[in-house]
C-alpha cells in the first residue's frame, strides 16, 4: 500500500498525518519520544505544548483567529482537539495542555491508516513522499544530516517557556480576577504593582543571573517570545508597555489603575495551575524563584514548572521551498511546522495541514495546491517561501502578510473585510477542489 512518511509528531506532524489518513492513505509517523526526549518536552504525548497553553485569539478580526477558522473548515485535528479541551481565557483559545495532547495522540493511534513508530530518525529516508516536521527541537543527529542535505548552515533563534505556579499558593489577598477592558469575563488573575513594587522587581530582574547557553552560540531572540529579563533591559518602562501594561485594568472597588500588573492564566481545566503570561525567561531557576516571588501575590508561590530556554532551528525556506512546501530540487520532500520559519502553535499546525494535503496529492500523482494568498494559509506559505533569504526570520500570521485591498476602506473595517475576503476565497478554492478537500 502506498504511504507517506511523516517525521515528528508535534503539532505540524500530527496535523499532517491526520490530513493524509483522513483522505484514505496510509501514514507512517515517526516520533523519537519517549525513547529520546528533548530539553523541553516532558511527556510521550503527541503535539505537546511546551511553552504557553494558549493558541491565541479566536476573533476573525485577528489574523490567527482567522487562520484557526480556515483550518477548522479544512478538518484540522489540532483545532478540533483544542476546541474540545478549551478552558476559559477571555478572547483567547487556551487549552488544558494534557487533555489536548492526549486527544491528539488518541485520535492518531486509533486511526487504522496511521502506523506510529517510536524511534529516532537520524538520516533522511529514501522513500517519497516524506514530510519533515521535527520542529524547533530537531535532534542533533538529524539536524546535522539535514544541514548536509540542504547545503545550508544552521539557522536558529532562542525560545523560552514561562513558569507555572499552583493556584493554592497564590496570596488571594493581593490579587484579583479580571480581563483587560472587561473582555471575555474574569479569566485572568492579576497581580497589581505600585511604583515602588514595580521598580524593585525591575531592578532585581535586570540583575538576575541567566542560565548559560549551550555550544557557545550567539543569542538570537524572536521578538514574539522575548525573555522578560532581556525585554526589561531595554528600559525601565518597557515592561509597562508590554506584558505588564496596566491599561484596561482597574483595581476592584476603586477607580485606581495599577502602576503595572502581572497577569496569570489558567493552565489546566481544573484551575489548579496558572502560568505567568509573557514571562518567558532564561534566568537560572533559583533566580526565577527569588525574583518572581517579589511580585505581589506570589510571595510564597509554588513553582511547578520554571522557565526553560531552548534553541529553535529553522531552515531558509525562501531558498529551499516552493509555496506547496515541497523542496525546489526534491519535489517528494515536504517540510512542515516551525522548522519552516513560522512562529506559533497555530502557524506550525497550519503548515502541517498544507504539507499533509500536498504530500497526499503527490502520492496520488496530482498537482499540489498553492493556497490563495488572500487566505491566512496562503499568506503564510507565501511569506515563508518568498521572503528575503538574506534576512529571513520566523513570522507569526498577521494581516500585514495579506495582499492589500484594491479599494480604500476605513482602518476600523479593514480587518473585517480582509477576513471576509479570505473565507470567501477559501470557499471558492474548496469548491474548485471539492473531491480533494471535502
Amino acid at each position: 500500500m502506498e504511504e507517506v512518511i511523516v517525521i515528528g509528531a508535534g503539532l505540524a506532524g500530527s496535523e499532517a498525518a491526520w490530513q493524509i489518513a483522513a483522505r484514505g492513505s496510509k501514514v507512517v509517523l515517526y516520533e523519537m519520544r519517549p525513547q529520546k526526549m528533548t530539553p523541553a518536552h516532558q511527556s510521550e504525548f503527541f503535539a505537546e505544548l511546551v511553552c504557553s497553553n494558549s493558541l491565541r485569539a479566536v476573533s476573525l478580526h485577528n489574523a490567527v483567529g482567522l487562520l484557526k477558522e480556515e483550518m477548522r473548515q479544512l478538518n484540522s485535528l489540532i483545532v478540533k482537539c483544542a476546541l474540545e479541551s478549551r478552558i476559559p481565557a477571555g478572547g483567547a483559545l487556551a487549552v488544558d495542555r494534557d487533555d489536548f495532547s492526549r486527544r491528539v495522540t488518541e485520535s492518531l493511534l486509533k486511526h487504522p491508516l496511521v502506523e506510529v513508530r517510536s524511534e529516532e530518525i537520524v538520516h533522511l529516508p529514501e522513500e517519497r513522499p516524506v514530510i519533515i516536521a521535527t520542529g524547533p527541537l530537531t535532534s542533533v543527529s538529524l539536524a546535522r544530516s539535514l544541514e548536509s542535505f540542504t547545503g545550508l548552515g544552521k539557522l536558529y533563534f532562542y525560545d523560552a517557556a514561562a513558569p507555572i505556579v499552583t493556584y493554592e499558593s497564590i496570596n488571594q489577598d493581593r490579587v484579583f480576577f479580571a480581563s483587560r477592558y472587561g473582555k471575555g469575563g474574569e479569566d485572568y488573575l492579576n497581580c497589581p504593582m505600585n511604583r515602588e513594587e514595580y521598580e524593585l522587581f525591575w531592578s532585581e530582574l535586570i540583575r538576575g543571573e541567566p542560565a548559560l547557553t549551550k555550544d557557545f552560540e550567539k543569542e538570537i531572540y524572536f521578538e514574539g517570545c522575548m525573555p522578560i529579563e532581556v525585554m526589561a533591559k531595554r528600559g525601565k518602562d518597557t515592561l509597562r508597555y508590554g506584558p505588564l501594561k496596566p491599561v484596561g485594568i482597574t483595581v476592584p472597588d476603586s477607580e485606581r489603575r495599577p502602576y503595572a500588573v502581572v497577569q496569570l492564566r489558567k493552565d489546566n481545566r481544573e484551575g489548579t495551575l496558572y502560568n505567568m503570561v509573557g514571562f518567558q525567561t532564561r534566568l537560572k531557576w533559583p533566580e526565577q524563584k527569588r525574583i518572581f516571588s517579589i511580585i505581589p501575590g506570589l510571595e510564597k508561590a509554588e513553582f511547578v514548572r520554571l522557565g526553560v530556554m531552548h534553541r529553535n532551528i529553522f531552515i531558509n525556506s525562501p531558498l529551499l521551498l516552493e509555496a506547496t512546501l515541497q523542496m525546489k530540487e526534491h519535489a517528494g520532500i515536504f517540510w512542515a511546522g516551525q522548522i519552516t520559519g513560522v512562529e506559533g502553535y497555530v502557524e506550525s499546525a497550519a503548515m502541517g495541514l498544507a504539507a499533509g494535503v500536498n504530500a497526499y496529492f503527490y502520492l496520488k500523482g496530482k498537482a499540489p495546491l498553492v493556497f490563495p494568498p488572500e487566505t491566512a494559509l496562503g499568506a503564510l506559505t507565501h511569506y515563508i517561501t518568498t521572503a528575503d533569504p538574506q534576512n529571513f526570520q520566523p513570522m507569526n500570521i498577521n494581516f500585514g502578510l495579506f495582499p492589500p485591498l484594491l479599494y480604500n476602506i476605513s482602518k476600523k473595517r479593514r480587518k473585517e473585510v480582509l477576513a471576509k475576503r479570505s473565507l470567501e476565497k477559501l470557499s471558492s478554492f474548496r469548491k474548485k477542489f471539492s473531491l480533494l478537500l471535502a
